[in-house]
Order: C-alpha cells, then structure tokens, then sequence
C-alpha cells in the first residue's frame, strides 16, 4: 500500500477549504483516509497563523513510514522544516512553436543575416 500525504478539499462552491491527510494513493481525493493531520485554508491572508495547520510530530511519523508528500504538501512542510525542497518540474514544450514554424522562423533569420553582412561585420572607426 502506497501512502500519500495530500489535500482533501471541502468548503462550499468558490470558498474552498483542505484537510492534510493520509491516504492510500488509490482512494478518492475527497474519499478515504487513514488520519487528518492538518488543514490549509486558502481564503485567510498569507500571514495569518490558521492558514496552514499542521500536526508536526504525526507528520514526521509518517514521513519515516514511507509515505510519500504531494507537491503542494511538500512545499507546505518546506516552508515549516519538515522536508527537503520540492523539486520544480521541468516545463512541457507545448508553448514552443511546432517543427515547421521554428524551420520557417531560422530561415527568415538566416535570410535576414545574409540580405544585411554589414550588420554583423565589427564597425571600423
């Protein structure tokens, strides 16, 4: 069985609330859990002290159980010392332009190069 210490979400519509659980990574996001262990409500300021709750001994005990943090909990227990730094996930290429547009882009390039050799030729003074 895989653990997962990840958020449960509850609150009404557009006034979202989370519980930090423990779960099986097979059940539901809002489903099962084995223990609530903290909480996060992102409708308080940044700095308010009940914005992030959390249980730190029972953390930690199931940290050394094997359970495995979401990104976003991992981040949280960073911010409190209690895990290493999340790595940041490297970025998709969906925003790139697709193989014949980046082709068509290098040529103008090159053409642009090779219409104007003064531009790249050093300035005699």
């Amino acid at each position: 069985m895989s653990l997962k210490i990840r958020l449960a979400r509850g609150g009404a519509k557009k006034r979202p609330f989370y519980r930090i659980v423990v779960a099986d990574s097979r059940s539901p996001r809002d489903g099962r859990f084995i223990e609530r262990i903290g909480s996060y409500n992102p409708m308080l300021p940044k700095d308010h002290a009940d914005r992030i709750v959390i249980v730190e001994e029972r953390v930690k005990h199931w940290l050394s159980v094997g359970a495995q943090p979401s990104e976003r909990v991992a981040h949280f227990l960073f911010k409190r010392n209690l895990g290493p730094k999340p790595a940041i996930p490297e970025q998709t290429k969906k925003n790139q332009p697709k193989a014949k547009a980046q082709e068509r882009l290098k040529a103008a390039a090159e053409a642009a190069k090779a219409a104007d050799p003064a531009a790249d030729a050093p300035a005699a003074s």
